[in-house]
């Protein structure tokens, strides 16, 4: 165990892999020309952008590698450098009830940078004719002008940075037609790749970066609208890396869990689909003209049932999503929630259908998507995903929608920062939430033993318009409804208020 061999390229030759249990790549695959960056470094991307070249490159559809630019100083450039881009994909899940299960050495990834100490490196990445694809995965808050931001090697955001790097190419080009790129971002915003567009251009007027800039900026450089929808929770635990592991005859420190599942939809002009040979490797990958209704499906369904999910069953003492499908009241919840309130409020095409998929996804029992990785974010996520089904439901019904505003409920609880009497479980610190703490405020400034305390501070936040972007408080009922569900929370614990609330609701059309 202690001397087995890590994977890099110079162990990879004398790795013996097993046909029937693992894919590694040919050799004519490790040394493909750089063709692709992508800012970030993490889980998601190693199992979604990585995975669609590599096929690509195995079909001969692009043949191309990534260069991965970190900028939250996670170290996991080292580990890529150290690994020579490799590192390998577990694909495990249920595809039409049926187990499937599919290892494969990722070749795609060619090497990372770090934006803070390898910068120059990232300028001359930007140089590079042979870049033509630039990626991205930020999380919902990656995608927002920052009004300090500052023209520095490098600029703080992701926007500042792309910009930069724009800005670099457009001149080695002397804003000319060969540095043409087009630019995919994954983040899950609604518009991305509009909203990224309109970043840039304002941050190259803002730092006088030139009309040559800004009309390269509209002529050479197409930004795409995307959707994405992948469940990738990144490293297996413990336990189960030991195990791959010793089927794998290999240490690999990047080892990667996803789903089967995968969708990738890119909102591209006809004259510029021909810059994404990529896309036709895999079945996953859809071009289209409008991904408004495979947006709206992943966001309200799936992404807004992880974020109405995962405050509430952490404070049941559930850590994984596996774990919160097989609980008996949580579990119910999921369902309910999901077929009475957020498919009818989403109204998209097959949502039904989806929805019913998107469970079915929750239940693999090769993934362990630990519920704490949601919150990373929580309170943008929330907006994004949850709000607007609660204003959609509301238009629609006239009424809040119960569950969910019991999940909203249970999110600002999670958000206190402490157990109270919701968790039964010791507190994890909660992830990176640039909106937690405003959360955590009014909560000290809430005596929750007065008689209208919980009442005023539900006002407070549902009056927070820079975190919903509406004023929750003009919604009939949904203050006093969420007022209700928490207060249950504060008096009885999260658990037996869910029940309660379970046993004076019907049910609706569940599946």
């Amino acid at each position: 165990m202690a001397d087995r061999r890590r994977l890099s390229q110079s162990t990879l030759s004398a790795l013996e892999f097993r046909s029937e249990v693992i894919e590694p790549p040919a050799e004519n695959l490790l040394t493909l020309p750089e063709r692709a960056a992508q800012f970030g470094t993490g889980a998601f991307l190693r199992g979604f952008i990585e995975y669609f070249l590599d096929a690509a490159n195995r079909s001969g559809a692009f043949s191309g590698k990534v260069v991965a630019i970190g900028s939250t100083g996670s170290g996991r450039d080292e580990i890529v450098n150290e690994q020579d881009g490799l590192y390998t994909l577990a694909v495990e899940g249920l595809e039409h009830g049926r187990a499937h299960r599919e290892f494969r050495i990722i070749s795609s990834l060619s090497r990372a940078l770090s934006a803070s100490a390898d910068w120059n490196e990232v300028r001359a990445l930007a140089r590079d004719p042979n870049i033509e694809l630039v990626f991205s995965n930020t999380t919902e808050v990656g995608i927002v002008l920052d009004e300090d931001e500052r023209p520095a090697s490098p600029p703080r955001s992701f926007p500042g940075k792309l910009t930069m790097f724009l800005f670099e190419r457009a001149r080695a080009t002397e804003y000319g037609p060969a540095g043409a790129i087009t630019v995919i971002p994954c983040e899950l915003i609604e518009k991305n790749g509009d909203r990224l567009r309109e970043i840039v251009f304002a941050l190259a007027d803002r730092w006088a970066l030139g009309n040559d800039f800004l009309e390269w900026l509209d002529s050479a450089v197409v930004f795409c609208n995307t959707l994405v929808d992948r469940i990738v929770p990144g490293r297996p635990a413990l336990e189960r890396i030991a195990e791959l592991e010793e089927m794998l005859g290999y240490r690999d420190e990047l080892l990667t869990a996803c789903e089967p599942y995968r969708l990738f939809a890119i909102e591209a002009p006809r004259d510029a689909r021909d810059r994404l040979g990529f896309a036709v490797a895999d079945p996953g990958v859809v071009i289209a003209d409008d991904i408004e209704p495979y947006r709206l499906r992943k966001v309200r369904l799936l992404n807004g049932s992880h974020s109405l999910l995962a405050p509430l069953a952490l404070q049941c003492g559930v850590t994984t999503v596996l774990e919160a499908v097989t609980d008996d009241d949580i579990g119910e919840f999921l369902r309910r929630t999901m077929f009475d309130e957020l498919v009818p409020a989403c109204g998209a095409s097959g949502a039904s259908e989806f929805a019913a998929e998107v469970l079915d996804r929750f239940s693999n029992p090769y993934i362990r998507h630990a519920l704490i990785d949601i919150m990373l974010q929580a309170t943008a996520k929330m907006r994004a995903r949850v709000v607007p089904t609660i204003l959609d439901y509301v238009r629609r019904e006239g009424r809040p929608p119960e569950l969910t505003s019991f999940g909203f409920a249970s999110f600002l609880l999670y958000q206190r920062g402490d157990d109270g009497k919701g968790g039964q479980s010791p507190r994890q610190a909660i992830p990176a939430d640039d909106g937690a703490q405003r959360i955590r405020d009014l909560w000290g400034a809430t005596d929750a033993s007065a008689s209208d305390g919980i009442a005023q501070f539900v006002d407070r936040v549902c009056d927070e318009q820079s975190f919903w972007g509406h004023d929750l408080r003009r919604l009939p009922g949904f203050n006093e409804a969420v007022t209700i569900h928490l207060s249950k929370m504060l008096q009885h614990g999260v658990r037996s208020a869910l029940s309660q609330l379970l046993a004076r609701s019907p049910a609706g059309v569940t599946q």
